[in-house]
């Protein structure tokens, strides 16, 4: 009864915020770029509908989340294969699986009701906790399973305060597989009910380099994964770097794609104060210039294959941090900040990672020669998950 009580009360609650919010969520699309696909099909169902009936439906938020459930895909029959995301990253990598048919921006919580079709299997990548997600999916038949499923020790004491919430949640999921011991037990008390401890399925099938590039013949530098305030931080550092290493070389990589244009410009500046060569990525692989700022998508991973030290970014901001292993799998030197704790799990398996405060980041890397090479030394085993998927098949 209490159950029932919850599901209709929270349905109104977010039906009446869904309604506050349109007006705004109608302006901000026409305005911000980066949200003119997502928020239509998100919130107003444009050119989104529902997929067929019968699939392994998968859903997950980033491209990191959206590359890191490639192994699980490639292991399926594609037409059993139901994607959904709530990013434009996210989106861009699940269509490279599902295509346009079968990949989908998840709808806001209310208009799930009338989106929502039976399926065999609804999976959840990580945090991504919509209560009417998997309470109209498991009550429509659907096995529900989250994965790769983290509590980070900064999220879990807010989580813990929302206790009564995710309590509610976890009645409708069947399955859980977490990262670690530490993310099984905080989970638990959140009210989490059979939790299998596998690792991160971020381990079990690493991006590969898909080209080789041409390496400078001197110390390159990469500044991965970068976000706001994290590029002038690097770009500092290089150019002290510079006075004692002149022919180093810097490639740049921001994280998101509608930050490109800003951070050439910054780049551009710098290189005429310091006269400095520099170009985009997306004009010429070629790595050539004193900086090169990677504008593009799905070749950081190439980049690694040829970088001495990788500055890993995401950290030296409160972001969380990002996947380490990508660069590991090929011995470079990292460079981390202090704030990885979404990464906690991937970086306890990764050894020789380098952590230093923003302010100690330009001595750090002028000491590279003292930096070790990382090295992965646990994976993951995704077996018990495809099993669970295998069974409903």
């Amino acid at each position: 009864m209490m159950d029932r009580v919850f599901f209709i009360l929270y349905a109104i609650v977010m039906t009446i915020a869904y309604i506050i919010l349109l007006p705004f969520l109608y302006f901000f699309s026409k305005r911000n770029v980066k949200y003119k696909v997502s928020i239509p099909a998100r919130f107003f169902l444009k050119d989104n509908e529902p997929f067929k009936p019968n699939g392994i439906w998968f859903h997950v938020c980033s491209f990191g989340e959206a590359r890191a459930i490639y192994p699980l895909l490639d292991a399926l029959p594609k037409e059993e294969l139901r994607l959904s995301t709530t990013t434009q990253t996210g989106y861009e990598a699940i269509s490279l699986k599902g295509g346009k048919e079968q990949s989908r921006y998840l709808p806001f919580e209310p208009l799930l009701f009338s989106w929502i079709r039976p399926q065999k299997m609804l999976l959840v990548m990580e945090a991504e906790f919509w209560y009417l997600l998997f309470a109209l999916a498991k009550g429509r038949g659907a096995k529900t399973l989250l994965i790769n499923a983290r509590m980070s020790d900064r999220s879990f004491p807010k989580y813990k305060r929302m206790a009564w919430l995710y309590r509610q949640i976890f009645r409708h999921i069947d399955e859980v597989y977490a990262q670690s011991s530490i993310d099984k037990e905080r989970l638990e008390i959140l009210g989490a009910k059979n939790i299998k401890v596998i690792g991160n399925i971020k381990l079990a099938n690493i991006p590969k380099a898909t080209k080789k590039l041409t390496k400078p013949k001197t110390l390159l530098v990469c500044g991965a994964s970068t976000h706001e305030g994290e590029e002038a931080l690097i770009i500092e550092a290089f150019l002290k770097l510079k006075e004692e290493t002149p022919t180093a070389r810097l490639i740049l990589a921001p994280r998101h794609p509608e930050r490109f244009e800003k951070v050439s410009k910054m780049v551009e500046s710098c290189a005429r104060e310091n006269h400095y060569s520099w170009h985009n990525y997306s004009q010429s692989e070629a790595l050539n210039s004193d900086i090169v700022v990677a504008d593009v998508l799905g070749e950081l991973v190439n980049i690694y294959a040829i970088a001495d030290v990788v500055i890993l970014g995401g950290a030296f901001v409160p972001i969380g941090g990002h996947n380490a292993a990508e660069a590991a799998q090929f011995g470079c030197k990292i460079i981390s900040g202090e704030h990885y704790f979404n990464q906690r799990d991937i970086f306890s398996m990764v050894e020789g990672i380098a952590i230093v405060t923003k302010e100690n980041l330009s001595r750090r890397l002028q000491q590279h020669a003292q930096l070790i090479k990382t090295k992965i030394v646990q994976r993951t085993d995704i077996e018990p998950i495809l099993d669970s998927i295998k069974r409903e098949l």
